[in-house]
């Protein structure tokens, strides 16, 4: 739904990850090999997605200051099983957290979180406060209080439904 550019760095595969399925239509990428291979997602590995994306959804939305959608597993829960190590450049000596291994998805998103946390742009990936969207979005406004994922379709539509309530 986003018309937005993507997020920055590592934080563009979270954002892929939770834009995977469209709540409104219940259209679901990870079902289809084509999404799964761009998340570099076996079909075994299905579910431990979903679940991470549902949990990635539910800080998105704390991040905008919205309830959780459902119960989720806790992605600090998560992110702890995931296999990182300490990365240093030998040119420059800059070090950042690595996945122990390229393949697993959790390793993957652990170290674009660490990665978002170092650079201090994890708190502006949000979710749409739209209940039928919650489309991850990265909030490039100068205040941090973006609110919808696309102003002309999310935010039009909740501004819309404001002026009918009145």
């Amino acid at each position: 739904m986003s018309e937005r550019a993507p997020a920055p760095g590592g934080l563009a595969l979270v954002e892929a990850l939770v834009n995977t399925v469209d709540l409104g239509s219940g259209a679901d990428l990870l079902d289809t090999a084509d999404g799964r291979a761009a998340l570099g997602v076996t079909e075994r590995d299905v579910a431990g997605a979903r679940e991470l994306r549902e949990s990635l959804r539910a800080v998105c939305l704390a991040h905008a200051g919205h309830p959780p959608h459902r119960a989720v597993t806790p992605l600090g829960e998560l992110l702890a099983r995931a296999p990182l190590y300490v990365a240093v450049d030998e040119r420059d000596g800059s070090a950042a957290l690595a996945p122990a291994d390229t393949g697993p998805l959790l390793s993957r998103v652990a170290a674009a979180v660490g990665e978002a946390l170092t650079e201090g742009t994890w708190l502006r990936l949000k979710a749409c406060e739209l209940p039928e969207c919650h489309f991850a979005y990265y909030d490039r406004s100068p205040a941090g209080r973006g609110r919808w994922c696309s102003m002309s379709v999310c935010g039009a539509r909740a501004k819309m439904r404001r002026y009918r309530a009145k």
